[in-house]
């Protein structure tokens, strides 16, 4: 079976439609009939992924494989990069300025959240060029 490819442009700075993305791969995969488990794990990681491009880079692209065995998804943007992967992985870290703290974003807890909830999850990230996330959830059908 080929995999169903989906491609979602995130605006950027804006919060009103930050996870519209996230909330059509949820109801996608529920329709298509996969582990609910899974999906709620997707659909918790993708969004982070999405914040975090709306919060620090002006938007990008995300790119969703859905696979009989599990679901694949890379998040791209030419943001400013991170300087410190591993500093950014840490829970509470965050580099959001204060006007998105007072929305209720910018906890530190978006790249944490996103390794929790995955099986797989890769950072390549260029300062000056731009991030990509490359997840990957185990998902079956249940039916």
């Amino acid at each position: 079976m080929q995999p169903i490819i989906k491609t979602y442009v995130i605006p950027g700075d804006d919060f009103t439609h930050a996870g519209e993305a996230s909330g059509k791969v949820k109801a996608m995969l529920k329709q298509l009939g996969y582990d609910s488990d899974a999906v709620r794990r997707i659909a918790i990681a993708m969004y982070e992924a999405e914040i975090n491009m709306v919060i620090h880079a002006d938007g990008g692209k995300a790119t969703v494989e859905i696979h009989p065995d599990r679901v694949e998804l890379t998040l791209q943007d030419s943001g400013p990069g991170i300087e410190d992967v591993e500093l950014a992985m840490q829970e509470g870290y965050s580099t959001a300025p204060d006007e998105v703290r007072a929305l209720g974003f910018g906890a530190g807890m978006g790249l944490p959240n996103i390794k929790k909830y995955t099986d797989d999850m890769k950072i390549e990230s260029i300062v000056g060029t731009g991030t990509k996330i490359y997840m990957l959830v185990k998902a079956g059908k249940t039916s």
